[in-house]
């Protein structure tokens, strides 16, 4: 095997090395303190599958392993630790000894053969991660020691619902000095808000209101239409819906036009929207209330081409309850050139928001508004950054049951390296 040999000042720095040239997929094969500071020896993660094509056929005589390769102890890790790696070790060696010498092929053994090189490379694959694992959780824990601060700080984000990815990204470039005030003030920077010029009310034209099942579509539908009614006044204003697949959806947004003075409109179909727009050209605003379906549902994919068909920008609704991959998922399948902004909603019903302002920092929504109830208007809310941050990070450091203790923090972002690509699109 090619091994390459690393040296940096500390082990962050000499992984930070092994990443750039071999890339994520590397097996580190020794990691040992030096004179100049930390020596990584590593390999290219594509030798693994080298070992399952080469073959190298020797007499029985002369099978003994000629080899004599050890993982080297690795300072900070436990007493058990160390005896993990060193059994690890031992495995590679004798994985490769059997791969290396494998006597004269008879008729069984060339039909067992191929389900043995696949147990091989299931090993070496499971004993490189374990072997990533544990040196990931090692220099995690190094920072955690060196640099307490930073890794409390990263602790935090990820305990008020930042995804660690992205948390590790950010905090990746911050500053000696820098501090919680730091973090919202990089935080902000990315949070992209709809400026007066943007907003939908003073602009006026035709938007449609999207997103899943119980997001609040047609509560949030009545909150822009009443302050549209409030400046230009019930008769600039009106309302179109596209469900008509749930229950009572058309009654309950009658209801609220009434409250309003504004028209009601019912579309069934492309051509049926196409038609009632033309009639609505005279007004101010028009709002389209759609249909309440799962993100997955093929219905939504036929919604998202009428509206791109037709030239009607679309905003997003984020439920603020909504778990991080389930938001991910929304914005992936309700996505496109035609949605201009997103509304985070049910931010009363949420214990924190850090997910909500992950999920849109990250794929670069501007928020239009917020929603915090069920109120018609009084629960629509312009965006203001300082209170949703100060809101995130309000209660971190309370105990909860869902939070990440400070011991368990190393092993928990040991096991997330994958994800780190999932940060890089995020600014600085």
């Amino acid at each position: 095997m090619n091994a390459r040999k690393f040296i940096a000042g500390s082990s962050r720095e000499a992984l930070k090395l092994v990443r750039i040239e071999l890339g994520e997929d590397a097996v580190i094969l020794s990691n040992r303190k030096v004179a100049e500071g930390v020596e990584i020896v590593a390999i290219l993660g594509s030798e693994l599958a080298h070992l399952n094509e080469t073959r190298v056929v020797e007499s029985r005589a002369s099978s003994k392993p000629r080899v004599d390769k050890r993982i080297e102890a690795r300072p900070g890790l436990s007493d058990r630790a160390q005896n993990q790696a060193s059994t690890l070790g031992a495995k590679i060696l004798a994985a490769e000894t059997q791969r290396a010498v494998i006597p004269a092929p008879v008729a069984v053994q060339a039909a067992e053969e191929p389900a043995e090189q696949q147990r091989l490379l299931s090993e070496l694959k499971s004993m490189h991660k374990q072997m990533q694992e544990q040196m990931a959780t090692l220099a995690w824990g190094n920072i955690q020691q060196q640099d307490p601060k930073r890794s409390g700080l990263m602790r935090d984000m990820v305990n008020v619902g930042f995804s660690p990815a992205l948390s590790r990204r950010l905090l990746d470039k911050m500053p000696a000095n820098a501090d919680l005030n730091w973090v919202k003030r990089i935080l902000a920077h990315n949070l992209r808000v709809a400026g007066v010029q943007d907003d939908v009310v003073t602009r006026g034209g035709v938007y449609a209101l999207v997103g899943p099942t119980g997001v609040g579509k047609t509560t949030t539908t009545a909150k822009l239409a009443a302050r549209a009614v409030v400046r230009y006044g019930a008769d600039k204003v009106a309302l179109v819906t596209t469900d008509s697949y749930r229950v009572g959806a058309y009654e309950q947004l009658r209801i609220y036009a009434k409250i309003l003075g504004v028209t009601v409109h019912a579309v069934r179909d492309a051509n049926d929207l196409k038609l009632t727009l033309s009639g609505l050209k005279h007004k101010h605003l028009v709002l389209i209330d759609t249909m309440g379906v799962g993100q997955r549902d093929s219905r939504v994919a036929e919604q998202t081409r009428m509206f791109d068909e037709a030239g009607i920008d679309r905003l997003l609704l984020l439920n603020a309850t909504s778990a991080g991959g389930t938001l991910d998922d929304v914005v992936k399948m309700y996505g496109g050139p035609g949605v201009i902004g997103c509304i985070p909603t049910k931010l009363d019903e949420a214990v924190t928001l850090g997910t909500v302002l992950d999920v849109v920092a990250r794929h670069k929504l501007a928020m239009h508004y917020i929603a915090s109830g069920q109120r018609v208007p009084e629960d629509l809310h312009e965006v203001k950054l300082d209170y949703l941050l100060h809101r995130t990070f309000k209660d971190v450091g309370k105990a909860s049951n869902f939070a990440l203790p400070e011991m368990d923090f190393p092993a928990f972002m040991a096991g997330l390296t994958s994800g780190v690509a999932a940060g890089r699109e995020y600014a600085h």
